[in-house]
């Protein structure tokens, strides 16, 4: 056949060669493949048989096109397998052979065994010829065979060791234990009596369960130990009847799942040991409390004599913080030492050893020191760990077995290990306790006194706002009585200059001669005369000058200058008291769009001396509102006062109010101009202006009177600018009955 396939690559082939090989290769199951590896490292498949439809559901000429059409279908767990081998045969000019998977394009999962011989040719190059075969029956018989040779195995290890048929008085009638690990000979056992063979604790938990069986005629179960050559071992029995006042008890040698169990339930108390210490140190700052517990609970697991923790004392001697002890065996609790020797080999000892490990302390090389020291606390048995903080050696976590010799387990071991790391934790968490104590302590310390400092701070405070309380009113009060006697003057004289009365002049004269003599004929016809701001005038003392010429609009300038000084002084006062007992209300339900028409009605006086005029569009259907009319009186009159003091003589002011939820917002507009938005921000806000500011101090103090007002009704004020349509003043009331 192989001469065939060569023969399909030479010129002169005989054209019934391949008619032939066809016929022969679909005779032979699998796939016949030719391939070919030329010198210049081209690859590529020469012939592939028909079977390659059936086995790898692909055309031959499509595998002779692209052989690597193959890597598609091979399974991903076996691909790597698969051009390892192809690599080495290639490297080494051997046979190739591989098993694996493949996956058709139909979804079948198919094993596929190839084998191939090579050959190198004359001209250098290497032939392969091989087969591809289906394996995939074989493969799955495989795998059901190790299946049931599994289940076999399951089956022969659930057979009991021993089988014991026993009457009822404990007399072993039959005994079967082919292949069993029995040290009596099976003639020796039927016979005998339970009593004859077993220890009688044993002999008696039997006789019990054989007795138990036979009156429930119920499965029984009685687990035993027997010492055996090979130490203890334990058994697990079940009886059931099998005759008149007999059982058969199926027995089995559970020693080893008694370890299991054991030592599943020792890792489980283990666990639960580290959890509950870690918890402990999480959740409490009691170092004391924390490493006592520890020693105890560990002496607990361990079934130790003594549990004990030290601590590598900077002063060079040895510290014990915490002890567990069985009462018969010395303490060590109050042990000090120092003899810097023994010291230093006990530190030696623990700091090259991440565990120290003595079964027989009388077995082991020691200084005669030391040995003393086993001798003195009766110690037979040592099992140290170092409690470490870093590479430095902080103390050590120890158990002692006075009692005996002892060989401590694997188990015994980490569970110390893992202990002295939660210990390390304890310890320095308690340190760092100790240490942030000390640091509030001191911060304490000095927060008392702080507090204290602050506190006759405040009392100083206090003493000079009091101060300040009655110099402001004081001050105020004695300003406001000389203004108030100024603007009576002033007033008197300027209706003196309006009625030509004054000396040497008439009535057309801006000028008028005033006598220093206030007590005068003309003073004394106008003694009872009221002055602009509702005082009496009263009589004056005689003093005698001479005449003074005085120009009008001085004295009116003198009557602004003091009206201004008199509604700063008012306002201060006004201010003081509202800061002091609060704004206080007298609250009313009432309509927004009368109490408005109302108050622009009382001000028709004012508009009319500033040439103002106000369009009033609030709408008559507003809802009632909570408000006190005399107060908002008042934030009208410091709002249209602060436009028209701004402004030339007759700006125009709009009236509008919309409805909001819960409230209604009211709009005082001007034609005026505008402000910028810092200006804006700040205009409600009690501060000090610049002498230069567009709105001076007295204006400020009103402004902000108007927001205390607006704030005690429970709404909100505000100002905005439009350099076309002046400022706009907003501010909110609460509705009478919110919707």
């Amino acid at each position: 056949m192989n001469e065939t396939v060569k023969a399909l690559q030479t010129p002169d082939y005989q054209q019934g060669a391949l008619p032939l090989l066809k016929r022969i290769a679909a005779n032979l199951p699998g796939m016949i493949f030719q391939f070919l590896k030329q010198q210049d490292g081209t690859q590529f498949v020469i012939y592939a048989s028909s079977g390659c439809r059936e086995l790898f559901e692909l055309e031959p000429e499509v595998l002779q096109a692209n052989f690597q059409v193959l890597n598609e279908l091979i399974h991903p767990q076996d691909i790597k397998a698969f051009e390892e081998s192809i690599a080495i045969s290639c490297a080494t000019g051997e046979a190739w052979q591989w098993e694996g998977r493949i996956i058709t394009a139909s979804g079948k999962l198919k094993w596929i065994q190839g084998n191939s011989h090579s050959e190198r040719q004359p001209s250098g190059d290497m032939i392969w010829d091989g087969l591809f075969i289906d394996i995939t029956d074989r493969k799955l018989a495989e795998e059901k065979s190790r299946d049931s040779e599994a289940r076999y195995k399951a089956i022969l290890d659930a057979i009991p060791d021993l089988m014991f048929r026993i009457s009822r008085d404990g007399k072993y009638l039959d005994f079967k234990g082919d292949g069993a690990n029995v040290t009596i000979p099976g003639n020796e056992i039927v016979g005998k009596n339970l009593q004859d063979l077993l220890p009688p604790d044993v002999a008696l938990k039997s006789q019990k369960a054989i007795a138990n069986t036979l009156n429930s005629k119920t499965l029984q179960t009685c687990e035993y130990q027997l010492p055996t050559p090979l130490g203890n071992r334990d058994y697990e029995a079940r009886l059931v009847v099998s005759g008149q006042d007999e059982v058969l008890a199926i027995v089995r040698d559970i020693t080893e799942r008694k370890q299991a169990e054991e030592l599943l339930c020792l890792s489980s108390k283990r666990d639960r040991l580290l959890a509950q210490t870690l918890s402990r140190i999480r959740q409490s700052l009691n170092l004391d409390q924390i490493l006592q517990t520890t020693v105890n609970e560990v002496r607990q697991f361990l079934e130790a004599d003594r549990v004990f923790i030290a601590l590598n004392d900077t002063h060079a001697q040895s510290r014990i913080l915490a002890e567990s002890v069985d009462p018969k065996y010395p303490s060590v609790l109050n042990w000090k030492n120092s003899d810097k020797t023994l010291l230093e080999e006990l530190k030696t000892i623990l700091s090259s050893h991440r565990v120290r490990i003595v079964e027989d302390t009388t077995q082991i090389a020691a200084s005669p020191k030391l040995k003393a020291l086993y001798k003195q606390f009766q110690i037979r048995a040592n099992l140290a760990v170092p409690i470490m903080r870093g590479e430095e050696l902080f103390g050590a976590l120890i158990a002692n077995q006075c009692s005996e010799v002892r060989y401590w387990t694997p188990m015994e071991i980490d569970l110390l290990q893992q202990m002295s790391e939660q210990v390390a934790i304890a310890i320095q968490q308690g340190q760092l306790y100790q240490q942030l104590e000390q640091l509030n302590m001191n911060l304490e310390r000095q927060v008392e006194e702080r507090t204290a400092q602050l506190q006759q701070k405040m009392l100083e405070l206090q003493e000079l706002n009091r101060v300040k309380d009655v110099v402001l009113h004081t001050v105020s009060h004695e300003l406001r009585t000389s203004v108030l006697g100024n603007l009576m003057v002033l007033n008197n004289l300027h209706n003196l200059l309006n009625t030509g009365m004054g000396n040497g002049k008439d009535a057309h004269s801006d000028d008028v001669s005033v006598s220093t003599d206030t007590c005068t004929p003309l003073a004394t016809s106008r003694e009872r005369t009221v002055s602009s701001v509702g005082k009496p005038s009263s009589p004056c003392p005689r003093v005698n000058a001479s005449f003074i010429p005085v120009s009008g609009s001085i004295i009116k300038r003198m009557i602004q200058g003091n009206d201004r000084q008199l509604e700063m002084i008012e306002s201060l006062l006004e201010l003081h008291t509202s800061e002091a007992q609060g704004i206080v209300l007298h609250k009313e339900v009432v309509s927004f769009g009368t109490l408005a028409m109302t108050i622009i009605r009382d001000l028709e006086p004012m508009l009319t001396q500033h040439q103002a005029t106000v369009k009033n569009l609030v709408p008559d259907d507003l809802p009632l509102v909570i408000a006190d009319p005399a107060q908002l009186q008042k934030v009208f009159v410091n709002l249209l006062t602060h436009s028209w003091q701004h402004n030339p003589p007759g700006i125009k002011f709009t009236l509008k109010a919309t409805v909001e939820t819960g409230r209604i917002r009211a709009y005082i507009q001007d034609d005026g101009v505008g402000m910028s938005k810092l200006e804006c921000d700040r205009l409600f806000d009690l501060y000090v202006r610049e002498p230069q500011a567009r709105s001076s101090t007295r204006i400020g103090l009103k402004m902000y009177l108007c927001r205390q007002i607006i704030k005690a009704h429970g709404g909100e004020i505000g100002v905005s600018s439009n350099r076309k349509c002046g400022l706009t003043f907003n501010f909110t009331l609460p509705l009478a009955t919110p919707s």
